[in-house]
């Protein structure tokens, strides 16, 4: 089971914009946006669910932001899961994951990691595309 290290808050509770992190376009996209939406909700706490082996770029998070990085369980296969249980356990308050461009075709069949987390999250999520310029 990942772990993350929560730390105290002086007033209300903890909350958290969980993003799902890879080492792609879409995995900045998602970063940057996690970000923002941080800092629109008045500097919640980024939670960076990174699911390759880089390090995620802290520096696309909004500043002032606080950023964890967690990593999955590597002895568990369902890291979808894993990001799902972590967002319960975490009380985020959304879930900020990046997409492709798909064509017509591919537009049809959303990627299954991304479908899973759209439905069977129990919060908002975030679906973002990286800019195509």
């Amino acid at each position: 089971m990942p772990s993350v290290t929560a730390r105290a808050q002086q007033e209300g509770p903890l909350m958290t914009v969980m993003v799902a992190h890879t080492s792609t376009e879409e995995g900045r996209a998602a970063l940057a946006a996690a970000g923002e939406e941080a800092a629109r909700r008045g500097g919640e706490d980024v939670v960076v669910f990174a699911m390759g082996p880089e390090e995620p770029d802290q520096d696309a998070v909004a500043q002032g932001v606080t950023t964890t990085v967690v990593r999955p369980d590597e002895g568990q296969d369902d890291v979808v899961g894993q990001l799902l249980d972590l967002a319960e356990r975490t009380g985020a308050s959304c879930i900020v994951i990046g997409i492709r461009h798909r064509s017509p075709v591919g537009k049809l069949l959303l990627g299954s990691a991304a479908q899973q987390v759209l439905i069977e999250a129990t919060v908002p999520v975030i679906a973002v595309k990286p800019s195509r310029g």
